[in-house]
């Protein structure tokens, strides 16, 4: 996990760094999402310093395991990810609607797999997505009136970000060589309605467009940007 954690601090500082080479204002804090405390603290500072909060992502890993029938699961491990995941997600969530709800704006974004809808050999993860896909359209209803908006898309297994690593963290028994990795990506782009995986530039243009104001008239919803249930 520390090294995980440190990974992603050091990409986020490069970002960080490119940001304000170009005029722009950047800062990077890490925070323990499973500690509501830090995270209020946290979502308070930012308020204080930059005069608003206006966009909230929450993409704390939750340590699915997949590839293993549900019948030779352990509790821990099929828990584990269900706990996680929804107490990051409302956690970070409920801290950003609270500054939001005041200056009546801001968005709330999320983002899953889109698992729920009767998906084999994954574990939790199609009940946690179910969990979060519930979560965030309750929330949009309540802090619609508000001028608050909630919603997400459903997104996996994008090939710039799908590595050796990240599949040997969900299932340690897969062999992860570069032959089983070509194929496991061909045939999730053959299982896609598009016959086309979705790109991370793509699917942070898709992002990007939910928190601008162009998007305005848009809440309560999940957009299927993986392309493989239907929505």
């Amino acid at each position: 996990m520390e090294t995980t954690v440190a990974s992603v601090t050091s990409a986020l500082t490069k970002l960080a760094d490119e940001i304000k080479e170009t005029g722009g204002l950047a800062e990077v804090a890490v925070v323990d999402g499973l500690d509501e405390t830090a995270v209020e603290k946290h979502a308070a500072s930012v308020v204080a310093e930059a005069g608003s909060l206006d966009i909230s992502l929450n993409l704390v890993p939750r340590g699915d395991v997949q590839g293993i029938p549900l019948v030779e699961m352990s509790v821990e491990d099929y828990v584990r990810p269900i706990t996680t995941g929804v107490t990051t997600n409302f956690i970070t969530a409920r801290a950003a609607a609270r500054h939001m709800i005041t200056p009546g704006s801001g968005v709330i974004l999320a983002l899953d797999s889109g698992s729920a809808y009767g998906s084999p050999m994954m574990g939790a993860t199609g009940s946690i997505d179910a969990a979060l896909d519930t979560y965030i359209r309750n929330l949009a209803v309540e802090i619609g009136p508000h001028g608050v908006r909630a919603l997400g898309i459903w997104v996996a297994d994008i090939p710039e970000t799908f590595t050796p690593e990240k599949l040997a963290a969900v299932n340690n028994q897969l062999p992860a060589s570069p032959e089983m990795m070509g194929n496991i990506l061909a045939g999730l782009t053959e299982a896609r309605m598009t016959k086309r995986s979705p790109r991370l530039a793509e699917v942070a243009s898709t992002l990007a467009f939910f928190a601008s104001d162009d998007a305005m008239g848009i809440t309560g919803t999940f957009v299927n940007v993986t392309s493989m249930y239907p929505s």
